[in-house]
């Protein structure tokens, strides 16, 4: 009986993820080694270095993203990025302006098809997140994006006097909402990013005073959060064009975090996209600098970096080579996949293309190791000869 009891174990579990798989589909349960799941799908966010600092090329789909920082950072931009870069794939895209405050033209400017975007300006945090609810459930988005956690107000303070105290509403008002999105995003495959903003708790006198609005709930349920700050301006003369941006991800459940990227956000336009392909290039060799040349392969970019930047702006499909070749060399995204892959069956073609030893080379080696053998037996024999004399 006990010599029956693994294989009585194995059957019983066997016939339970059989169930499963009937009432609730194939895949609801799995073993972790399995390579059943697809690589990770992700939706760019306009900037290389940013992707390769995510670890998967992107904004992961079907999962909660939180991007803070200080104002003017640039937290809204790159989430107008991805919502241009979704839509351009053929996707659908939604944002729910709870601070009111969206810009249809800086919007357009950045590539977003204005006239495709769902766009909602709730009155109360409850409107905004159960008009979110509905439309992820609906199946038929691919990302959405909620502007701001910290202007998620709750119907109850909206309703109240101004002086009256009301702690800990939004934070239980974002922690059911988390708790009820997350599944539904993970099942139809949409990006949720929330825009969060900065305070700071007073009487700390160890560590950061800062911290996000909306509890903890955010915190736990992001698979993905960025820390976005201005560390400086660029400027074309004395006039000041735009801010050269820091990004740290400080929680990444797709990749290993803490990764920082760097990048340039024009006003106007938005992540210089061409600028980022440039530095990373690089960096990884794809793109050769020569004093203030910048060479690809035998085509010559240009003179300075703005130059250059201009003359990818003008040949697309040469700056997405480039990226192709920045992501394979970093390993990043499906072009990171494709190297790993062909990496591999390199190595393994190079252990098949090993010659097999002959039959000669065997009876030689054989008849060599017999010789030794001899040779040792007759030391061996001398030694004890020479120790009786």
């Amino acid at each position: 009986m006990a010599a029956n009891q693994p294989q009585d174990r194995a059957k019983a579990l066997s016939l339970a993820l059989a169930q499963i798989d009937k009432n609730f589909g194939k895949g609801s349960v799995m073993r972790l080694g399995d390579d059943t799941r697809p690589p990770v799908a992700v939706i760019p966010t306009g900037s290389v270095a940013l992707d390769v600092a995510l670890g998967v090329g992107g904004l992961p789909r079907g999962r909660v993203v939180e991007i803070y920082g200080p104002e003017s950072s640039g937290k809204t931009t790159v989430a107008l990025h991805a919502v241009a870069n979704a839509q351009k794939a053929g996707g659908n895209a939604a944002f729910i302006d709870a601070e009111h405050a969206l810009d249809p033209e800086y919007a357009r400017k950045l590539g977003v098809d204005v006239d495709n975007l769902l766009v909602s300006q709730p009155d109360t945090g409850e409107q905004a997140l159960e008009i979110a609810d509905m439309l992820i459930r609906s199946g038929g988005l691919d990302i959405i994006v909620i502007d701001s956690v910290a202007a998620l107000v709750p119907k109850a303070e909206i309703d109240g006097e101004m002086g009256d105290s009301h702690v800990g509403l939004q934070a239980r008002l974002m922690s059911q909402a988390l708790r009820k999105i997350t599944g539904a995003l993970s099942a139809t495959g949409t990006t949720a990013i929330f825009i969060n903003q900065l305070r700071e708790k007073i009487g700390v006198f160890f560590g950061s005073p800062e911290t996000t609005t909306g509890g903890k709930a955010l915190k736990f349920y992001a698979s993905v959060r960025i820390d976005i700050r201005r560390i400086g301006a660029l400027k074309d003369g004395d006039q000041t064009v735009g801010n050269r941006t820091k990004v740290k991800v400080v929680k990444n459940k797709m990749a290993p975090p803490f990764k920082v990227a760097e990048f340039d956000i024009l006003y106007g336009e938005g992540i210089s996209r061409e600028g980022g392909l440039l530095d990373l290039g690089v960096d990884t060799g794809v793109v050769r600098k020569s004093g203030a040349w910048y060479t690809y392969g035998t085509d010559q970019l240009g003179q300075g970096k703005e130059n250059s930047r201009n003359f990818l702006k003008d040949n697309p499909q040469l700056a997405a080579e480039i990226e192709e070749k920045i992501l394979a060399a970093l390993g990043v995204g499906e072009p990171g996949r494709r190297a790993k892959e062909e990496a591999a069956k390199a190595a393994q073609a190079g252990a098949n293309d090993q010659p097999a030893q002959s039959e000669e080379t065997k009876t030689a080696s054989k008849k060599l190791a017999a010789k030794a053998k001899r040779g040792k037996k007759a030391e061996d024999a001398f030694g004890e000869e020479g120790a009786g004399f």
